[in-house]
């Protein structure tokens, strides 16, 4: 029952968010703890990469159970509907951090202090804006569990 409740919000997508920030985070500050180290070429996680395949995930979670797919791809012939179309939803996400382990390496030229702190910062901002809705999305959970107002 509890996994089902935390499916029907946006967690798992918030989760996948956080997720992403962190490990882009220690990419970005490894980069500026060797912008002087010779030969040292910047490293970056692709957020166009990760927003695709989120988008993915997103898409494939909310098909409908009854919508045709091919079972076999999954090798799950022998499960029911609702537990291939559960399976399909969680092997979306696992592409999700999938998406997280391939570094794009730059050329380390044109990259500067000012870059990597402005990458920095846009990253954190966009892990915060996740935590906060996140913080929001178990505050209603605990209202609703509770039966207070928040």
């Amino acid at each position: 029952m509890l996994p089902s409740m935390f499916q029907s919000t946006t967690i798992p997508v918030l989760e996948q968010v956080v997720k992403f920030t962190e490990a882009r985070h220690g990419v970005l500050a490894g980069n500026i703890a060797n912008l002087d180290t010779p030969g040292y070429k910047t490293r970056d996680l692709s957020p166009e990469r990760f927003e695709s395949k989120l988008k993915q995930a997103i898409e494939t979670r909310y098909q409908p159970a009854s919508q045709p797919y091919d079972s076999r791809s999954m090798g799950l012939s022998s499960a029911r509907p609702a537990e291939r179309h559960e399976a399909k939803r969680l092997e979306a996400f696992r592409q999700v951090d999938d998406a997280m382990k391939s570094i794009l390496r730059h050329d380390g030229d044109d990259v500067s202090m000012e870059k990597e702190v402005n990458e920095i910062m846009k990253n954190q901002q966009q892990h915060n804006l996740a935590i906060n809705i996140m913080s929001a999305q178990f505050r209603l959970l605990r209202a609703a569990i509770t039966e207070r107002v928040a």
